[in-house]
Formats: structure tokens, sequence, C-alpha cells
């Protein structure tokens, strides 16, 4: 049994620690997620908490035989997005990349100047004006992908569609956000 599956039976005995500790492994992903799709921090630190309330009441539903448990909690914290998405009725914005960025520049130099630190936050804010422009499926699977890194099976699962359907949003998703930056005079590598 997978640790986090072993963490869920636990909670579900009523062992306080293992739920903190089920909160502490996946608060960063949940909060990551909220952000890449609201654009504020303080927006996406609430709808985190909705999630962990929600995982909480339902955490009697899930079931290892249905995939991991990130891959449900990644179901979960969608699926309350888009009511949120419904009861704002706000076009979701997706992602910042700041915590990507650093990452990306890291591997090829790490060295980090301050004009490297500048550059980094102009092209986050570059890709963030570029990701608003793709419409909300198409960024979504773009996000779950590229960014959160789940396979297409797993992406499949949290956005209930067909496996094809995953890898042409992928991929279309790839090709529009590719000409925009080239619109907005990036040449992505």
């Amino acid at each position: 049994m997978e640790p986090d599956a072993q963490l869920v039976q636990r909670c579900l005995r009523g062992e306080g620690p293992a739920w903190e500790e089920l909160v502490r492994r996946h608060s960063r992903r949940v909060y990551n997620i909220c952000y890449r799709f609201t654009g504020n921090p303080a927006e996406a630190e609430d709808l985190s908490q909705e999630v962990f309330l929600r995982i909480y009441r339902t955490l009697a539903s899930y079931r290892t035989a249905y995939g991991g448990f990130p891959t449900w909690l990644t179901s979960v914290t969608r699926n309350l997005l888009i009511d949120h998405y419904r009861r704002t009725r706000h076009d979701r914005v997706t992602d910042s990349l700041e915590d990507v960025m650093p990452k990306v520049e890291e591997k090829h130099s790490p060295v980090r100047t301050p004009d490297k630190a500048a550059l980094a936050s102009e092209l986050s804010a570059q890709v963030q004006s570029a990701l608003s422009r793709l419409s909300p499926d198409l960024r979504e699977a773009v996000i779950l992908r590229d960014l959160q890194g789940l396979e297409y099976n797993e992406i499949q699962e949290v956005l209930s569609v067909p496996e094809g359907t995953v890898k042409s949003r992928i991929n279309r998703g790839r090709i529009e956000l590719a000409r925009v930056l080239q619109e907005m005079g990036l040449r992505p590598e």
C-alpha cells in the first residue's frame, strides 16, 4: 500500500498526526494548482483551505483501486476550482510560473545574477500573459501536464475525458502557447 493510502487509513481511524502529514505532503501541490487558476495568492490560499476541508469530509470515498492519492486530490481540487469558477464567473488566469522559472534557469546556470533574476521575472510575466490567452480547456491540460507533471492517464481521470482528448488538448495548447509567445516576440527554445 502506498504511503498516502496508509495515511488515509490512519486518518479514517481518527489519527490526527496522519491528517497533518497528509496536508503537509500535498499543501504545496494544491496551492500551486489553485494559484495557477486564480493568479491571486490570497484567493489561492482560501481555495486551498476549502480543498482540504472537502478532502477531509470526503476522505472515506478515496479508493486506491481507482488511482493514486495525488490523482484523486487533483480531481477534488479541480472540481472545487470549477465550482469556484462558476460562482465567480471570472475567466481563470492560470500560472505565474514564478516557482517554475528559477528551476528552469538553474538548469542553464547555477549562478543567479541580478540580470538573470530580472530576465526570469520578465519572462515569467510574459508566459503568464500568454497562458491567460489560451482557452480554459487547453490551459488546463498544459498546466496539468507540463507544470504539474501528471501522466496522460492521470490527466484523463482528472478531466474526465478520453486519453486521446487529453493528448490533443496538450498538443494544441502547446502549439497555441508557442504561437502566442512568438507574437509577443519570444522564441521558444
